[in-house]
């Protein structure tokens, strides 16, 4: 059993490996594992991966100065696409219908990139930072099973539940004082920022600090003025390349309306996440960029595809999405599922255009290749009404004498 749950499990390391790489953020959890690594004679590396929301490198490099240990900074972002963002927009992964699901899209790339790098430096284990209420437990383990990494793996925060004034303490007492302002642990990546814990743990009773938000704030500056508040967003074969007219990559495209969609406080979501034995735990997020990119390709599909095939697909969806937020990235399921939302896809080019105002984006025009949709409805009536009603009293007789035959 080469599972990592308990402090203890850590400790009984030393002298069994040789080199530990850590899954390091500059958050309270990943800089507290450093703080009980630092009494073992064992070599230590800490992986930071940029996935999209900017990384401090001058902290990350005090901390890992601090404990005299390697950092290795490596960018995840076009993995992250590459491997989840296209088909999360495509099936509208959403948890439940409520918020784009993020964290659960970043995880199996957070791990590629972990495991690659541990194979390049021969190390013998890999250390996350997830405790039980956080649900990024089941979904690295998972996918740290599924990657075929030998050494040993896991969190010692698992079955050593530390409280976070006791690591803010434990860290002051090493000389690290900068986790004392913290009152909030988050996640974040190109796609979306979330927060839990700390000053949002009681539902009944918890407090939205404002300074949560860093692009879902009301910012006249940089909305789009020039252009009268609207948006355009452009799709071919279900891969969004443009903005406004203008060809983008989606990395690129991502940055871009997480600032200027997020300068109208649009893209803001509180809910609940379900844990492994389905206690829940509430969220609050920020996603400009996932919500105009789903709603502008919402609203193509509808316009474009047969009914029919958009509630089938609508269950292919769920069942993609469910998987990826249960960490059962590449199951047969999952495959299945993406199969049929990547065809489907094909059929999906067009443009939305929406207004933007507070708080909100509203269609206000659509151009589809192949739609479905009328525009002209008086023609329409005129035009189908002549065409059923044309009918020949002759083989009407026909079909009645077959009937009777019949």
């Amino acid at each position: 059993m080469k599972k990592i749950r308990s402090i203890e499990d850590v400790k009984q390391l030393s002298g069994e490996v040789g080199h530990i790489l850590t899954l390091f953020s500059g958050g309270l959890d990943s800089t507290y594992i450093l703080e009980i690594l630092k009494d073992m004679d064992v070599k230590v590396t800490a992986l930071a991966i940029d996935m999209g929301d900017g990384i401090d490198v001058s902290f990350l490099n005090h901390i890992a100065d601090h404990y005299g240990i390697d950092l290795i900074i490596e960018d995840g972002r076009q993995s992250f696409i590459d491997h989840s963002i296209f088909t999360a927009v495509q099936a509208q992964a959403l948890y439940m219908g409520d918020y784009p699901v993020s964290s659960s899209l970043s995880r199996p790339v957070i791990v590629k990139h972990a495991v690659l790098v541990a194979e390049r430096l021969q190390c013998d284990a890999i250390v996350h930072t997830a405790n039980q209420s956080q649900n990024s437990l089941r979904r690295l383990n998972g996918a740290l099973e599924r990657s075929g990494f030998n050494g040993y793996y896991g969190s010692p925060y698992e079955y050593s539940a530390i409280s976070r004034d006791k690591k803010i303490a434990g860290l002051s007492i090493s000389g690290l004082f900068e986790f004392k302002g913290r009152n909030v642990s988050g996640d974040s990546n190109l796609w979306c920022r979330e927060f839990e814990s700390g000053i949002l743990d009681n539902p009944e009773d918890f407090n939205l600090c404002e300074s949560l938000f860093h692009w879902s704030l009301w910012n006249p500056e940089q909305q789009l003025t020039d252009q009268n508040h609207r948006l355009s967003i452009t799709f071919r074969r279900g891969v969004p390349i443009k903005v406004n007219g203008e060809t983008m990559s989606l990395l690129k495209m991502i940055m871009f309306l997480n600032q200027h969609v997020g300068s109208y406080q649009i893209g803001r979501y509180i809910g609940f996440d379900h844990l492994e034995y389905d206690e829940k735990v509430l969220e609050v997020r920020e996603a400009p960029a996932a919500h105009a990119l789903m709603a502008a390709y919402r609203h193509l599909e509808v316009a474009i595809l047969e009914t029919e095939v958009l509630r089938a697909k609508s269950a292919q969806s769920l069942a993609w999405t469910n998987e990826a937020v249960e960490g059962r990235w590449g199951s047969m399921l999952q495959q299945a599922a993406r199969a049929f939302i990547c065809h489907t896809a094909e059929a999906i080019t067009g443009t939305v255009v929406f207004s933007l105002s507070k708080g909100q984006m509203l269609m206000s025009g659509i151009y589809a290749d192949n739609p479905r949709y009328l525009k002209d409805r008086d023609a329409w009536e005129t035009q189908i009404a002549h065409e059923r009603s044309q009918r020949s009293l002759v083989l009407d007789e026909q079909r009645v004498d077959v009937a009777v035959s019949a």
